[in-house]
């Protein structure tokens, strides 16, 4: 009996504005090794040409955060708050910026609002299992697994303003 292959989620028809809709998915972030954070109890936001993004409680983390002075605005979710993870594993480093959240989102994100993102690296991502691969161009927090058209994923050299 053939298996059915699952049909690939398309970047280019997410909603704009974004949704922020609860995920089933098994999330986990690995650093050297090491889970530092784990849940099945995430938000992923959708925006068109944006691979997922996901948001998880802070409750799953299993090392310190720390804020640090960085911070962005995004025009649907408000002013995000960065921080800083030091490796559990090789003492003394630090890793800054690479994690954020929203602590007083936009009414429509109101779900997310204290739970973290992670961009992918310099630890590594998965979902159920599968690593991700961060979205292109180090500017947006997408994570890309094998059930997303990379076609119609922004972030890469000419794909500003789609």
């Amino acid at each position: 009996m053939a298996t059915a292959t699952k049909p690939k989620l398309n970047p280019r028809s997410f909603p704009r504005p974004p949704s922020c809709e609860k995920t089933p998915r098994h999330l986990e972030v690995k650093w050297n090794g090491h889970t530092i954070a784990d849940t099945k109890e995430a938000y992923w936001v959708l925006e068109t040409y944006h691979p997922p993004t996901y948001y998880l409680p802070q409750s799953c983390l299993k090392i310190p955060l720390q804020t640090t002075s960085n911070s962005s605005f995004c025009e649907w979710k408000g002013r995000a708050t960065y921080y800083q993870l030091e490796n559990p594993i090789k003492s003394g480093e630090v890793v800054k910026n690479r994690v954020w959240s929203y602590e007083s989102p936009t009414a429509g994100f109101k779900d997310i609002k204290s739970y973290l993102s992670f961009y992918a690296g310099p630890w590594d991502c998965y979902v159920d299992g599968e690593k991700v691969e961060p979205q292109p161009g180090d500017f947006y927090g997408g994570w890309t697994t094998s059930d997303i058209e990379k076609e119609s994923v922004k972030g890469g050299p000419g794909t500003w303003g789609w």
